[in-house]
């Protein structure tokens, strides 16, 4: 074996760099919050109690570089009956575009959550621990022209009573493409 021979180099320099990267994307998914790490902080995050009645939020979506897209203000009237939820949003983007997401939510025997809304794929799941609220789900995105689906992984923090902040981050085949940043407040 000559290891002077530049296809053999080559090869040599894919193997170490497929490696290289396999041994990253491991670490990677081991790097990430889980919600038992929030268990011991308080407030104590009760998703049914702080979606009811009215909410106003502001936010802004960037890309993976962090650069502001659009910023925007959500009115939000949620009513629950029992174990089921309503939370009726009203987005007014800083373009004037107008948008409505209205999510059916039920709360399960285990404390989880499920959600549904017109532009989500299938269902949203989530669940609280401590003061933190993780929510995971696949939204249908326009841009451009066409119709994105990107996977949503939405932490809530409950700062107090009446303030939450919110980060999710979003994904298209595992790459994060840009995040949402928003800070509700209960009217």
């Amino acid at each position: 074996m000559n290891t002077f021979n530049p296809a053999w180099r080559l090869v040599r320099h894919m193997v170490a760099t497929g490696a290289a990267c396999v041994a990253a994307l491991t670490l990677a998914g081991c790097a990430g919050p889980q919600l038992a790490d929030y268990a011991a902080q308080r407030p104590v995050f009760d998703f049914r109690s702080y979606f009811n009645g009215p909410l106003l939020a502001h936010g802004l979506v960037t890309d993976r570089s962090g650069q502001v897209l659009r910023r925007f203000v959500v009115t939000m009237r949620c009513d629950w009956v029992g174990d089921s939820g309503t939370l009726d949003e009203q987005f007014v983007y800083d373009d004037g575009e107008l948008q409505q997401r209205i999510w059916r939510v039920r709360a399960q025997a285990d404390g989880s959550f499920v959600g549904t809304a017109a532009d989500v794929v299938g269902q949203a799941t989530g669940a609280a621990s401590g003061s933190a609220f993780r929510w995971s789900y696949t939204l249908k995105v326009p841009a451009q022209g066409s119709v994105y689906e990107l996977q949503f992984d939405d932490w809530i923090h409950l700062i107090d009573e009446r303030t939450a902040l919110n980060k999710a981050t979003m994904r298209k085949f595992g790459v994060r493409v840009g995040e949402v940043l928003l800070s509700f407040t209960k009217l």
